[in-house]
């Protein structure tokens, strides 16, 4: 598990992953930056205070504002776009680490889109549950490496086994080495709550997920 989870953590930052993440970088803060200007633009257009300071002021906080917020979508935004890229992640980690198993078919572009939009959704609402519970003294923190560590590692290992056998099947191992799959999906929340660090997220829990289904591949086959 941890074997795995260091090579994937050495591997982010190799050349091969490098453009990859340079993309993945460049399209999440073209995005956040577009929403943040969006935002002040709502707030300058519709709000319209008796005193130019209180305008100034105002347009500080929501910039301020609107910053914090925005480091709560780095996760979403970069999921989204990772999951566009995951299949050309997936196949640089075989070709390097896996040169005489047999490669993983790549998911065609539809269901690729639909797999990014899916996980999407699932960082965002797991992220938002945990959020909720951001009040709640003693469980907010706990809260937050349940649902991700969850959610995550499901949607990465699945994304990983379907590389290898029918959605079904890839469900199924996932369900045997449940326990083995969540605490790997807790490292990668672990990795999710770090700011900055965050951003090379899916690189990691890709690349992870891929050594830790071919370990679990190869005892199944010994």
């Amino acid at each position: 598990m941890f074997q795995a989870a260091s090579r994937a953590m050495s591997q982010v930052f190799e050349p091969q992953f490098r453009s990859i993440f340079w993309k993945l970088l460049g399209f999440t803060l073209a995005v956040l930056l577009v929403i943040w200007i969006l935002l002040q633009g709502l707030v300058a257009g519709f709000v319209d205070l008796p005193y130019p300071w209180l305008n100034t002021v105002l347009s500080i906080l929501t910039g301020i504002g609107a910053f914090i917020g925005l480091g709560f979508l780095v996760a979403p935004v970069s999921a989204l776009f990772a999951g566009l890229f995951q299949d050309d992640i997936a196949d640089i980690v075989e070709r390097t680490d896996y040169p005489m198993d047999l490669p993983g078919k790549a998911m065609p572009v539809l269901p690729s889109i639909i797999l990014a939009l899916k996980f999407t959704g699932v960082v965002i609402l797991g992220n938002l549950f945990a959020l909720m519970l951001l009040l709640v003294p003693g469980i907010n923190l706990v809260a937050f490496f349940l649902v991700n560590g969850y959610l995550l590692g499901r949607e990465f290992f699945e994304f990983a086994a379907n590389r290898f056998m029918p959605p079904q099947e890839a469900r199924r191992l996932r369900k045997a080495h449940g326990s083995t799959v969540f605490i790997g999906g807790l490292v990668i929340a672990a990795l999710l709550a770090v700011p900055i660090l965050n951003l090379i997220t899916p690189i990691f829990a890709t690349i992870f997920m891929m050594h830790l289904f071919k370990r679990i591949q190869a005892r199944r086959l010994t």
